[in-house]
């Protein structure tokens, strides 16, 4: 049974892709929660599974999905077990909705701006073509984007306009939660923390609740309340932000955290050594065994994920 105050929880979250090597095991068995007004960033190296994550929470399938499967719960209700067509009305875009990475290949090149954000109010809110260039402008106001703006077409823009329109065409329809893959990748420093103070400001005024993919752990201390690492297709570590940003418990968020240039002491960043597994052949036991020099006999066993208080890591360290 799920925990009905939980606004999101995930159990045991399958998603593999066929290939003519072998199934991509790229979500193996996720399981977190989060609560309403909440953020959560999930973090990690690149290939280890956190668009595919996404992808898996929102019913983007490729054609080469393969084994899809577990629980999806927003509200207390398995969206999991609603037809194709229920949860396109109903979930994706409704109350979860989603802003891609790269804006300008996200927005269609042809149509002008204001048109694309109206669409999602169109469709799922049933409301005609004024009154959602209406909502249109209210959300353009939220996240900072002039009103004429609404006749431009995406090219006209910058990159930072492109994905403030990006985060208006995700939140017209007033979804319970939206989930940014790497939103601020091709940003320029100045634009990514302009861009981190309207999802701040959006998360204040509006109680929208936010999972935050990134592998920027600096930009992503910005935003998060709670952090969850992700690593060859398994969440590893679930922790609140401060707990983690101070005291990382699973030795590969410690060295994800050790890895970050510091600008005050004297510290070297540090590295990890080797490369994460590949998600068709993966290892018996841990899958960071290979790569962690805190290693021991017990690893050639699949961890436990252990309990710490309110913090959750998935390490024989803490068995």
């Amino acid at each position: 049974m799920t925990q009905n105050n939980k606004l999101l929880q995930i159990e045991n979250l399958v998603l593999h892709f066929k290939t003519l090597n072998g199934a991509v095991q790229a979500v193996d068995g996720v399981n977190f929660t989060l609560d309403s007004n909440r953020a959560v960033v999930v973090l990690g190296e690149s290939g280890c599974g956190k668009s595919s994550l996404a992808k898996a929470i929102l019913r983007l399938l490729p054609r080469n999905a393969g084994t899809y499967s577990g629980h999806v719960y927003l509200n207390g209700r398995d969206v999991m077990e609603l037809s194709e067509e229920e949860f396109r009305q109903n979930v994706r875009w409704a109350s979860i909705s989603m802003v891609p990475q790269a804006a300008m290949n996200a927005l269609n090149p042809v149509i002008r701006v204001g048109e694309q954000v109206a669409e999602p109010a169109i469709v799922h809110l049933g409301v005609d073509k004024t009154e959602a260039l209406s909502l249109v402008k209210k959300m353009f106001q939220h996240v900072g984007v002039p009103e004429d703006f609404i006749s431009r077409y995406p090219f006209e823009l910058s990159g930072g306009m492109r994905q403030r329109v990006a985060i208006a065409m995700a939140l017209v329809t007033s979804p319970y939660l939206i989930i940014l893959d790497e939103p601020t990748s091709a940003l320029d420093v100045l634009t990514q923390a302009n861009i981190f103070n309207v999802l701040k400001r959006l998360k204040h005024e509006l109680g929208i609740s936010f999972i935050l993919i990134t592998h920027d752990i600096a930009t992503s201390s910005e935003l998060a309340d709670d952090v969850a690492v992700m690593y060859a297709g398994q969440i590893v570590e679930v922790n609140d932000a401060h707990s983690f940003f101070n005291e990382p418990l699973h030795p590969y968020s410690k060295k994800l955290m050790a890895s970050v240039p510091r600008l005050h002491g004297t510290e070297e960043p540090e590295f990890i050594t080797g490369r994460p597994p590949s998600l068709i052949n993966l290892p018996v036991g841990c899958r960071f065994a290979d790569r962690c020099p805190s290693r021991f006999e017990k690893c050639t066993e699949d961890p436990p994920v252990v309990e710490i208080e309110d913090r959750k890591v998935k390490c024989w360290l803490y068995a």
